[in-house]
C-alpha cells in the first residue's frame, strides 16, 4: 500500500507547481461556487504567474550559485559534510516511509483546523508538504517508530499553519501580498526568532535608531536607491568577492538588478488570478459563517523573495555565510547547494523587522551559525536516509551529505531532540512555549490593527 501510495503522490508531483496549482486553485474556486469561467481564467493567470516567479527565481540562483561556489573555492574551504540544497533533500524525503502518507494527513489536519475556525490557511502548496514529511521521516529515523513519524509530520503541519496565520497580516501589508500566507516551513519558523531579535535590537543604544530599507534608501541616494540598482550594485560587489572578471561582475549586476525589476511584475500577475477567487471565497464563507472574516490563502515563500529586502540581505548574508564556515569550531557543513537560497531562509526576519536590512543582516548571522551545527549534526541521519532510498551520490559527497537550509532548520531538530527524549530538548518546551507566547502576545494588537485595516480596505 505505502509503495502504491508513493506511485500516485510521484506521479502528482511531478506535474510540478506550475500545473497543480492551478488544477488545485481551480477545484477549490470550484467548491466555492465560483463561476467556472471565472475560476478557469482566474486559476490560468495564476499558473502563469507562477510560471514567471520560478523563472525569475531560477535566474536569482542560477546567477548566484555560481558566485557562491566560486568564493567557496577561493577562501579554501574544505570541510567533509557536503551540502547536497533542498532540491535533492526533497527529492529523498518524497521517497522515503513517510512521505506518502503526509499529503492526505495534512489536507484532513487543515480541513479539519478549518471547520473549527483554529486556522484561516488554505494551505494548497501542496509540493511543499514535503517539510513536514522530512520532519517525521528524521523523527521515524530518531526513534523507530513510524507513528511516532507520523505524528510528528502532523504536529509540524499545525505548528506551522498557526505561524503563517500569525504573520500573514504583515505579510499583506508589507510584502504587498493581501490574502496570503507562507506556510513554508524553511521560512515561517524563523518569524518568531525574527521577532525576538527585533526586540532585542529596540534594547540597544544607538543602533536601534538605524533603518536601512529600500523606501529609505531611494530617498537618499535617489535613482541609485532604486531596487534594480540595487540589486546591480549588489551583484557587482558579489562578483568581486567571488573573483569574478569583468564581463562577469557586470553580468552578474545586470541579473540580479534584472531579479529585483521583474520579480514584483511577475508577483503582480499572480495576484491578478488570485484576488477573484480570493474574494469570492472570502464572500461564500461570510454568508455562511459570518464571524469569518477572512481566510489565506497559503503558498510558496516564492511569491515574497522579489522584496529588495530579502534579496538585499541575502546576497550581503553570502560572504558572511561562507567565512563563517570556515571559521565556525564544530561546523563540518561545506555550504554549496543552497547558498544561492539564504533569501528563503531569511525571508520572514526580514518581515518581522518590516524590511530593515541592518537588523536582519544582525539577527541573520546567528541564525547561520545555528543550521551550520544543525547541518553538521544531522549530517548522518540525512545520509543514511539517502542511502536508504538509493539516492545518487554526487560525485565528492560519498561519505556525508546534508543541507544547510533544511538538514539545519533548527525547527526539525528541536522535535527530532524531544523525540530521542533529550533532557534538554524536552526543558526548552516551556521556556521556548512562553518566549513564543510572548512574542504573540506583544505583537497581536499591531498584527490585529494591520489584520482589522486590511479586511476594511477590501
Amino acid at each position: 500500500m505505502g509503495r502504491q501510495l508513493l506511485d500516485i503522490v510521484q506521479y502528482i508531483l511531478d506535474f510540478g507547481p506550475t500545473v497543480m496549482l492551478p488544477i488545485v486553485m481551480l477545484i477549490l474556486a470550484l467548491c466555492f461556487r465560483v463561476k467556472f469561467t471565472k475560476a478557469l481564467r482566474s486559476a490560468l493567470t495564476i499558473g502563469i504567474g507562477f510560471v514567471g516567479i520560478f523563472a525569475i527565481f531560477d535566474i536569482l540562483t542560477s546567477s548566484v550559485g555560481p558566485a557562491a561556489k566560486a568564493m567557496v573555492e577561493n577562501a579554501g574551504v574544505n570541510l567533509p559534510v557536503v551540502d547536497l540544497g533542498w532540491p535533492p533533500l526533497s527529492a529523498i524525503t518524497w521517497a522515503g516511509p513517510i512521505a506518502p502518507f503526509v499529503i492526505p494527513l495534512t489536507i484532513l489536519i487543515n480541513i479539519v483546523m478549518l471547520t473549527l475556525n483554529k486556522t484561516k490557511t488554505v494551505d494548497v502548496d501542496l509540493w511543499n508538504y514535503w517539510h513536514f514529511a522530512l520532519a517525521g521521516t528524521l523523527v521515524y529515523y530518531a526513534t523507530g517508530s513510524f507513528w511516532m513519524g507520523i505524528l510528528a509530520s502532523g504536529i509540524t503541519a499545525v505548528i506551522i499553519l498557526k505561524l503563517a496565520d500569525w504573520s500573514a497580516p504583515m505579510i499583506q501589508k508589507y510584502f504587498n501580498l493581501p490574502g496570503i500566507s507562507l506556510p513554508t516551513l524553511s521560512s515561517v519558523v524563523f518569524f518568531p526568532i525574527g521577532l525576538l531579535g527585533d526586540k532585542i535590537i529596540d534594547k540597544i543604544p544607538v543602533i536601534r535608531k538605524w533603518d536601512i530599507n529600500p523606501e529609505t534608501v531611494q530617498k537618499r541616494f535617489g535613482i541609485f536607491g532604486e531596487p534594480m540598482m540595487v540589486g546591480l550594485l549588489l551583484g557587482v560587489l558579489l562578483g568581486i568577492v567571488a573573483g569574478y572578471d569583468l564581463k562577469g561582475v557586470l553580468m552578474l549586476g545586470i541579473n540580479i538588478g534584472a531579479v529585483m525589476f521583474i520579480f514584483p511584475r511577475m508577483v503582480r500577475i499572480l495576484m491578478e488570478g488570485l484576488m477573484p477567487l480570493s474574494d469570492a471565497i472570502k464572500g461564500f464563507l461570510h454568508k455562511r459563517f459570518p464571524e469569518r472574516k477572512d481566510l489565506f490563502i497559503g503558498l510558496d515563500i516564492a511569491v515574497a523573495i522579489g522584496n529588495p529586502s530579502i534579496i538585499s540581505t541575502a546576497l550581503l548574508l553570502t560572504p558572511i555565510t561562507v567565512l563563517t564556515a570556515f571559521i565556525l569550531p564544530g561546523n563540518q557543513t561545506l555550504p554549496m547547494g543552497d547558498l544561492a537560497n539564504l533569501a528563503v531562509m531569511i525571508s520572514m526576519v526580514v518581515l518581522a523587522t518590516k524590511g530593515n536590512v541592518f537588523r536582519s543582516l544582525l539577527i541573520g548571522i546567528p541564525i547561520i551559525i545555528g543550521d551550520l551545527l544543525i547541518a553538521t549534526a544531522l549530517a548522518p541521519t540525512i545520509t543514511k536516509l539517502a542511502r536508504d532510498v538509493n539516492f545518487s551520490f554526487p560525485e565528492g559527497s560519498t561519505d556525508l551529505v546534508s543541507s544547510f537550509l533544511d538538514g539545519g532548520n533548527p525547527f526539525r531538530f528541536w522535535l527530532t531532540k524531544i523525540a530521542e527524549f533529550n533532557i534538554i530538548a524536552i526543558a526548552l518546551i516551556p521556556v521556548i512555549g512562553l518566549i513564543v507566547w510572548w512574542l504573540y502576545k506583544t505583537t497581536r494588537s499591531k498584527v490585529y490593527e494591520i489584520d482589522k485595516n486590511i479586511n476594511k480596505d477590501m
